[in-house]
């Protein structure tokens, strides 16, 4: 049974689009992305997984739960850290540990103290008083200090400096191996790519891919650049299947290639190749790709 489930869960704001029949099924003790620019609906799609706002129509279940009839039996078992955290400007996160420890039912603190001190967060000034990036460890702190089976992440790296950031994904690498299925709703593509497993890519609020994290790489056009000895051999690359954007400049040709390396390889081969170079794109180029093409 997947942790969780939609089945085409929309949300329609008077003549504003929300999100419109997005389907997706979350395996247990997997990380997985939920990719798109601001505004996308990432937002809208996990206050709605979450019933913080009620559906337009659709469904949704996390644990096989109903979602909106379920609400307090799912938030048990779950961390979640909002976009726009907020706890109160007067609270402290040492205050908001213990509140939230109560509801929970757990004695203690569970390991606040100690994701406290890795991500130097000061638990005890007040919520007011913090920077943003300071907030934010607070925040994260208050999602995992429980150790919950299912971690739901808006934007979860916002404001924290690059060696905090490091940090958080040393973090869900953790947390995977523990057994928790984690949810992280982003738009930075780099960390995406080096923590999840599988993406789902959100464009005006539908969903318009969803991908392995290696298959989706596998699909992207690999930048390549060759030099052999003998040019005359580079002409054989024009037309050749999954080749695109071909430039030969004397004894070197630059070109793209998708899909199965091989037919290159075997064209290349009898010509005496001095240098080779493939570039593997990044998300981020893969991202856009599917961009483009929704938009053709």
């Amino acid at each position: 049974m997947p942790v969780i489930e939609t089945e085409g869960l929309t949300k329609i704001y008077g003549n504003h689009r929300g999100i419109e029949e997005v389907t997706i099924a979350v395996e247990a003790g997997e990380v997985f992305g939920f990719l798109g620019p601001n505004g996308a609906g990432k937002t809208t799609t996990i206050r709605t997984l979450l019933d913080l706002i009620h559906p337009s129509s659709g469904t949704a279940r996390i644990f096989g739960l109903d979602s909106q009839r379920e609400s307090v039996a799912i938030r048990a078992r779950l961390g979640n850290l909002p976009g726009d955290f907020g706890y109160g400007r007067e609270a402290s996160g040492r205050e908001a540990v213990r509140l939230l420890a109560r509801l929970r039912g757990i004695d203690g603190s569970g390991r606040a103290e100690a994701l406290a001190e890795r991500f130097r967060a000061d638990l005890d000034r007040p919520l007011g008083q913090l920077s943003r990036g300071n907030r934010q460890k607070v925040g994260l702190i208050l999602a995992t200090f429980h150790e919950p089976e299912l971690l739901i992440l808006d934007e979860p790296t916002g404001g924290l400096d690059p060696l905090m950031q490091e940090e958080f994904l040393a973090l869900v690498a953790e947390e995977r191996e523990r057994g928790c299925t984690v949810f992280i709703s982003s738009h930075d593509l780099d960390e995406v790519q080096r923590v999840c497993d599988r993406v789902g890519i959100v464009r005006a609020g539908k969903l318009i891919a969803v991908e392995r994290m290696a298959d989706l790489l596998g699909k992207a056009r690999r930048k390549v650049t060759v030099r052999v000895a003998d040019p005359s051999g580079l002409e054989e690359l024009r037309g050749l299947e999954g080749v695109s954007e071909l430039q030969i400049d004397g004894t070197q040709a630059t070109f793209r290639v998708v899909g199965d390396f091989d037919g290159v390889v075997r064209t290349l081969a009898p010509h005496h190749v001095l240098d080779l170079e493939a570039v593997h794109p990044s998300l981020e180029e893969v991202f856009l790709g599917y961009y483009r093409e929704e938009g053709e």
